[in-house]
């Protein structure tokens, strides 16, 4: 067995995070603080950090977990090639020394959470259904759109865009950096905000109904409801491209946020997007209480790259029909 795919494979890959698997019954079931109205208090800053991919290594089939000396061997190897990547050293390779001077802003899973090999809990291999062909069609049409000379923002991507984030959510996946969400409640709303590209959902606890089907937003429509201590919150009615790489606006959502003590929350979210892969698929992060504040994530702040872009485009139109007329 070699651990050699577990190795993180470029900035994705840094984010993507080791969670432990808590199934429903004891672990859920520790004494926590309750909100007035009797519901678990889920309120707080919580970090979703890790080191785990979300599917498991095919060399890894079969094997919901490592032993303990497999994880360790996976810490150390992880150690090493974080090491070997960054380097203050004035004769260091340029990217080990650029490695260096940005990791500050990255947030590394450095061990393994009760060494699970995947985020993804069901199908029960740990592995994300086959995507289906229109998920390459839509990826098509994007590289072409982002390959032109811009004709408008609406060809760049939604987080060049400042519009969503790659781990803000809905789902919440971890990432590079920023895997930071504080929620607040009340009797009848909860409030989901991530750091990431702050984004914040303010989410109806009273059984309205959803929005028309025709009624769509970046992030969804959501509504929550409570399963016993399990807090369940449903989202449909996404606009188009979302945060998880490969979904649609077909998308629906069912996310679940459970206590399993004071200083830890289960983290478990089911994909269906008929449109985007063979089957639902569900995936569970451990979140970990964090005394950090959230800090702002200002995007647009300074952010010139779209004037820039589409500028840039316009003047190469112009260029490109002036080279035109010469000929």
């Amino acid at each position: 067995m070699t651990l050699r795919y577990l190795q993180p494979a470029g900035a994705a890959a840094l984010a993507i995070a080791l969670v432990a698997f808590l199934p429903g019954g004891s672990a859920g079931q520790d004494a926590s603080p309750l909100t007035p109205d009797g519901h678990p208090d889920l309120q707080g800053v919580w970090n979703f950090s890790t080191a785990t991919p979300m599917e498991r290594p095919e060399d890894l089939a079969g094997q919901e977990t490592l032993t303990a000396e497999e994880a360790a061997a996976w810490e150390q190897q992880l150690a090493e090639q974080r090491a070997a990547n960054e380097s203050e050293r004035e004769d260091a390779p340029l990217g080990a020394r650029l490695g260096y001077s940005v990791r500050i802003w990255f947030e590394h899973g450095h061990t393994l959470s009760e060494q699970r090999t995947s985020l993804v809990i069901d199908p029960p291999n740990g592995r994300i259904p086959a995507v289906r062909p229109e998920v390459a069609a839509r990826a098509e049409l994007r590289s072409i759109l982002r390959g032109r000379h811009a004709h408008g923002p609406e060809d760049r991507g939604a987080s060049e865009r400042c519009l969503l984030g790659f781990n803000s959510g809905p789902p919440m996946t971890p990432s590079a950096y920023n895997n930071n969400v504080q929620i607040f409640q009340t009797a009848d709303h909860v409030v989901i905000l991530n750091e990431m590209v702050h984004n914040a959902r303010i989410v109806p606890l009273d059984g309205r109904p959803h929005l028309p089907a025709h009624l769509r937003q970046w992030v969804g429509n959501s509504r929550a409801s409570w399963d016993d201590d399990t807090l369940v919150v449903e989202t449909r009615n996404f606009l188009g491209e979302t945060s998880l790489r490969g979904s649609s606006a077909n998308l629906h959502l069912v996310e679940r946020f459970r206590r399993a003590g004071p200083d830890t929350l289960v983290y478990e979210f089911t994909v269906n997007d008929p449109t985007s892969w063979t089957g639902p698929w569900t995936a569970q992060v451990l979140m970990t209480r964090t005394d950090e504040p959230l800090y702002e994530y200002a995007c647009h702040e300074g952010n010139y790259s779209m004037p820039s872009s589409l500028s840039g485009a316009r003047a190469m139109e112009a260029r490109e029909a002036a080279a035109g007329d010469q000929q």
